[in-house]
């Protein structure tokens, strides 16, 4: 008897090990790391010999100089009416502005380029509220992980040129172009976007003068009206590196609005949409219309379903970053 159990639990132990074995060999990749996953876009989740999980490896997030926090996020913010803002708000400047649940928001261009994050509430909803100077990108997601309200900062991080935020409950770092998770505990997890447009003031307060208007009373001394990139977003020069650029001869800094049809990236440039004004498309085989209002709101409409599919407004070379495969508009 005491033979067979040893022989019994002989035969277990090999199978354990042989078992233990076969999945190892299966998740090895590059040495120590190890593949455990995929996006549902197929993008893969691997963990370093750290234990870190991560789909852009570590390495390629480069300092954009100021340390984790060095940017501060806005987390108690502050509103004022539009009169009020008016004193001190050019009528030529761009603002980041939305309408959610019947609330009108205006978050200046002018402050968010100090502090490139908000984390806001908005009709009893947490939202974040994103800008990325280097990449001309005005973002808006829900800012709710595992059903957990969550505030984001700035992690002193870039990639592909792009503001690198960190979640306070995590730690994990994220991409506000597409709002992923590429390293820490929640690698693969994408925000859900809302639609907000950066517009010029002149035409937002015409259109909705009962709008609240992010104060510049921040609680942190900052030199706001005066933006220290200078004439970056006019030069074709880049900062820091990307891993796709375009060679099709687009300027670099087009504004463009990018959007994703089931795993299909189409950009139309704003210049085009101010020209024509409503533009009917399809991408990926779905109808759809892209059409600019007068205070600026773009709009893009799948007309099958009715729904609004998200955009995103980003220069031309940050969005081709993300997503070289993308199409480009071309008008007649």
């Amino acid at each position: 008897m005491l033979m067979q159990r040893d022989r019994r639990l002989g035969m277990f132990l090999m199978f354990v090990l042989i078992l233990a074995g076969i999945l190892s060999s299966c998740c090895i990749e590059n040495g120590e790391e190890k593949v455990v996953g995929t996006t549902p876009e197929g993008l893969e989740i691997r963990v370093g010999s750290d234990g870190e999980k991560f789909i852009i490896e570590p390495d390629k997030l480069v300092s954009g100089g100021p340390p984790k926090d060095g940017i501060p996020s806005i987390d108690s913010p502050k509103y004022v009416g539009v009169e009020e803002a008016d004193a001190w708000i050019r009528d030529d400047e761009l603002v980041l502005a939305l309408i959610y649940m019947d609330v009108k928001r205006v978050y200046p261009l002018q402050i968010m380029v100090w502090h490139e994050i908000v984390n806001d509430e908005i009709a009893g909803d947490p939202i974040l509220i994103t800008y990325c100077p280097l990449c001309g990108s005005g973002i808006a997601y829900e800012r709710t992980l595992d059903g957990e309200d969550v505030e984001f900062g700035v992690s002193g991080k870039l990639y592909n040129s792009n503001l690198v935020m960190y979640d306070r409950k995590t730690d994990s770092y994220w991409t506000q172009i597409d709002g992923l998770a590429i390293v820490g505990e929640m690698t693969g997890t994408r925000l859900n976007p809302i639609s907000v447009d950066t517009v010029v003031w002149r035409d937002w307060k015409a259109a909705h003068p009962d709008s609240e208007v992010l104060s510049q009373d921040t609680g942190f001394d900052r030199p706001y009206g005066r933006d220290p990139y200078g004439n970056y977003y006019e030069d074709s020069f880049l900062f820091f590196p990307v891993e796709n650029e375009d060679d099709s001869g687009v300027h670099p800094k087009t504004v463009i609005f990018g959007i994703e049809v089931d795993g299909v990236f189409k950009a139309y440039r704003e210049s085009d949409l101010i020209e024509e004004g409503v533009i009917e498309d399809t991408v990926n085989g779905v109808p759809i219309k892209v059409e600019r209002g007068e205070a600026g709101i773009v709009t893009v409409t799948n007309l099958e379903t009715g729904d609004e599919i998200v955009k995103e407004r980003d220069f031309w070379f940050a969005w081709y970053a993300f997503h070289p495969e993308t199409e480009l508009y071309e008008a007649e």
